[in-house]
């Protein structure tokens, strides 16, 4: 019996968790319905939390604050100063204006670089 139960946790280790991807679209096609569970079909752009889920860029120039503070390592408060340079300078057009940006430093900004872009949707796709 102990074999046996070893064989099933070999055999579903094996094949779980699945690579497949659950939806047969591309993350930048999923949409959320009326009942907010994701889907290829109608329904709205997923923002915030479910679009970082789903590994969606957030578009640097033109995210909230509240946005922003959902990335990993920024929080409120680094949030709050990339929108108040961007307000003050208008778009990000480089990395090195974010850098520019204080408390961003090299860790930050390579997490930023991996989470974000500074292009606009309609140009990456897959942004929100």
């Amino acid at each position: 019996m102990s074999l046996g139960l070893l064989a099933l946790g070999v055999v579903a280790r094996a094949r779980w968790p699945d690579e497949r991807p659950s939806l047969d679209c591309p993350p930048e096609a999923v949409r959320m319905d009326a009942a907010g569970l994701a889907t290829c079909g109608p329904g709205t752009v997923p923002t915030g939390a479910r679009a970082l889920a789903l590994g969606l860029k957030l578009d640097l120039n033109s995210a909230s604050e509240a946005d922003l503070a959902l990335l990993p390592g920024v929080g409120r408060d680094l949030a709050r100063r990339l929108v108040t340079a961007r307000e003050a300078q208008g778009r990000f057009t480089s990395w090195d204006d974010v850098d520019a940006v204080p408390g961003v430093g090299a860790a930050k900004l390579q997490t930023l670089r991996a989470a974000a872009v500074l292009e606009s949707a309609a140009a990456s796709g897959g942004v929100w």
